[in-house]
């Protein structure tokens, strides 16, 4: 609780004004029928002292919400001034004949239960405690006097406080089940991002892989048939394939771009998928070799996969860029991990435009985000002599689930 209030005026909202104003004057209306039922007081300062002071508290209400500590101050004051008057000036700010001994303004229930929404817990508390002291007067204990001081004084305190408490905690609850709303939308939302990003990387790493094979086998099918037919299907099939390469590059794209998280691909054996790319490679007419040395079993799945990756992207490049070039896949197992490098030689005739122009364009960024990913380092360029280089260094192990598991 604060003590801060509305900027600009005196309320809040235009219904403060109302029930401020309506409680005040119907406390200026007990009040004087009070004055009424117990007479007029009879010391220096007049007939009407205390009817002048219960209404000066009363309309005090008015300023309750733009200045909380003031009218407390107001309320301690005039409690005082009632107290010392009934001690030391009998008459002078309180009638001779009054029904109560209560030295506290009547309306001084509606400013402490307001006050608690109004001013920090202890300050309420300590304003709390001076009026129910003097209101009570506990060095003089009376029937009329301690009984309707609590009832004035601690009462209101602690229902207000209560409900105030009550209200803090439905509107922590409420929150709590906001935020939990939240973040259950959050988790589901990276979720969705990180199924999309798995997908991109596999629609780009094993569709676009066997798209750019089919294609190849087209132009190479229309190329060695004599039969016109055969060509002009080959022909269909090729610029067909093309054209879904393209649709796929595309599709690719929204979704990495969708994206929020590194895929996660299924498991891979890693034994013999290498081969499987150098002899799909060399089946479209691309001389490949591949050097394998080592002991693969070194590896954690993740690394293969890793591996697999990086030559199939090489290779799928190779087709696209430069075919007639020779190309050598060279994997290098050792008890740190793996190299592996793919070299082609420099292109023997022109790529096909639209086979060459049906890539995402992020294969090798997506291949380095890989490796790094794993804690490998990635390199890609052209060599001096013509041709390109594509190499990895991979670890053996990377600290995962699945590699624990292993």
């Amino acid at each position: 609780m604060t003590g801060s209030t509305g900027e600009g005026g005196l309320w809040r909202k235009p219904s403060d004004a109302i029930w401020l104003a309506a409680t005040a004057l119907v406390f200026i209306g007990i009040d004087a029928g009070l004055f009424l039922a117990s007479g007029p007081t009879t010391g220096a300062l007049g007939p009407y002292a205390a009817l002048v002071l219960m209404i000066g508290c009363d309309l005090a209400l008015l300023l309750l919400i733009r200045f909380p500590n003031l009218v407390a101050g107001l309320l301690v004051a005039g409690s005082l001034a009632m107290l010392a008057s009934d001690l030391f000036s009998p008459g002078l700010l309180l009638p001779a004949e009054k029904p109560t001994l209560m030295t506290v303004p009547t309306v001084t229930p509606v400013v402490l239960s307001q006050l608690a929404c109004l001013v920090d817990r202890r300050r309420l508390l300590w304003i709390a405690g001076v009026l129910a002291v003097l209101a009570t007067r506990p060095w003089d204990p009376a029937w009329n006097t301690t009984p309707f001081g609590l009832l004035s004084t601690a009462l209101p305190v602690a229902i207000s406080l209560y409900f105030e408490a009550r209200r803090q905690l439905l509107r922590s609850l409420r929150d709590r089940a906001e935020r939990a709303e939240r973040e259950q939308h959050l988790l589901a939302e990276r979720a969705r991002a990180e199924e999309r990003r798995r997908l991109a990387g596999e629609m780009h790493d094993v569709v676009t892989h066997r798209l750019s094979l089919m294609v190849l086998h087209a132009g190479a099918l229309g190329v060695a048939s004599g039969d016109a037919a055969v060509r002009c299907a080959a022909e269909d099939i090729r610029r067909e394939g093309a054209h879904a390469l393209d649709e796929l590059r595309d599709l690719v794209g929204v979704l990495r771009d969708n994206a929020a998280a590194e895929p996660k691909p299924p498991a891979l054996s890693p034994a013999g998928d290498v081969a499987d790319l150098v002899a799909e490679s060399a089946a479209v007419g691309i001389t490949t070799e591949l050097s394998a040395t080592g002991d693969p079993s070194v590896l954690s799945p993740t690394v293969a996969r890793t591996a697999y990756r990086v030559v199939q992207e090489a290779l799928t490049n190779v087709r696209k860029h430069s075919p007639g070039s020779s190309v050598t896949v060279s994997l290098r197992y050792h008890p740190g991990g793996l190299d592996v490098c793919v070299s082609s030689t420099r292109s023997g005739r022109a790529p096909d435009p639209a086979l060459a122009g049906s890539g995402s364009g992020a294969g090798l960024s997506g291949l380095r985000q890989r490796v790094e990913l794993v804690g490998g380092v990635f390199e890609a360029g052209p060599l001096p002599g013509g041709g390109f280089r594509t190499g990895a260094i991979l670890p053996a192990y990377v600290p995962t689930t699945e590699g624990a598991a292993r």
